[in-house]
C-alpha cells in the first residue's frame, strides 16, 4: 500500500480550497476533495494538477453525508492521515439584539455543524490507525467580537474552542488537531465587496495554505490545541 499521506479538504472548490489542494499535490499528496457541486469539485482537480484526486460531492450539514465521505475515502486510500476542515460561511450586518434565527442557525450551520460532522466521521477513523491530523479553519474575529458580525464570531469562537478541546482528548492519542485565525483572505468576492481596501495587506490564499500544510505536517507533531494568527499585512 502507498505510504503517500491522504488529505481530506472539506470546503475544496472555494478559493481557499484549491489553494490547499495544490499545496498537498505539490507534495505529492493523495487527495480527497469534498464540495457540494462535482463540477466545481473539477476545477479545483485541475487546479491542483492531481488527477488521481478523489472528488466526493456531498452537504457536511447531513452526517450522512459526512460518513458517506470518510468511507469513500477509506475504501479509495486504506487510511486518513489529514481532515482539513474549511468548509464555512460569513454573514454580517446585523446588532446582535437584530439578528435573525435565520442568520444564528446558518452561521452555526457552516461554521460548526459541517465540522462536527466531518469530525465524527472521520476521527474514529483515525483512532484506529493510532495516527492523524486536524486542522480547522476558524478567524481572527473569533478573538474580539465585532459590530454587526456577532453571529459569525460566535460560530468561529466554538471552532477554537472545539479545537482545544479535540486537542487536549486526542493528543496522547497520536492526533494532532489544531486551527488558523486568518484576517481577510484575499478573493475575488471579498475584492468585489471592499474595493476602496488594499487587497495587498490580506491573507493571500496560498500563504494561508502553507500554514494549514505545516499544522498537517509532522514537523507540527509538538503542536496541540493552538489557534494561530495569519494576518497578513494588516
Amino acid at each position: 500500500m502507498e505510504n503517500r499521506p491522504v488529505v481530506v479538504i472539506t470546503g475544496a472548490a472555494g478559493n481557499l480550497g484549491r489553494a490547499v489542494a495544490a499545496a498537498f499535490a505539490a507534495e505529492g499528496h493523495r487527495l480527497v476533495l469534498v464540495g457540494r457541486d462535482e463540477a466545481h469539485l473539477r476545477q479545483a482537480q485541475r487546479a491542483a494538477g492531481n488527477p488521481d484526486a478523489l472528488l466526493v460531492a456531498a452537504d457536511l450539514l447531513q452526517a450522512g453525508d459526512a460518513e458517506r465521505v470518510a468511507a469513500a475515502a477509506s475504501e479509495r486510500f486504506g487510511r486518513i492521515d489529514v481532515l482539513c476542515n474549511l468548509a464555512g460561511g460569513f454573514r454580517m450586518g446585523e446588532a446582535v439584539h437584530e439578528t435573525s434565527d435565520a442568520t444564528w442557525q446558518r452561521m452555526l450551520d457552516l461554521n460548526v455543524r459541517t465540522l462536527l460532522n466531518a469530525v465524527r466521521a472521520v476521527v474514529p477513523r483515525m483512532l484506529a490507525q493510532g495516527s492523524g491530523a486536524v486542522v480547522n479553519v476558524a478567524a481572527g474575529a473569533a478573538l474580539r467580537g465585532g459590530a454587526q458580525m456577532g453571529a459569525y464570531a460566535a460560530s468561529k469562537s466554538a471552532v477554537i474552542r472545539l479545537t482545544e478541546s479535540m486537542a487536549a482528548e486526542l493528543r496522547e492519542r497520536g492526533i494532532n488537531v489544531n486551527c488558523v485565525l486568518p484576517s481577510i483572505i484575499d478573493t475575488p468576492e471579498n475584492r468585489k465587496a471592499m474595493p476602496d481596501a488594499d487587497p495587498a495587506r490580506w491573507v493571500a490564499p496560498a500563504d494561508l495554505a502553507n500554514v494549514i500544510r505545516f499544522l498537517a505536517s509532522p514537523q507540527a507533531r509538538a503542536v496541540h490545541g493552538a489557534a494561530l494568527p495569519v494576518s497578513g499585512l494588516s
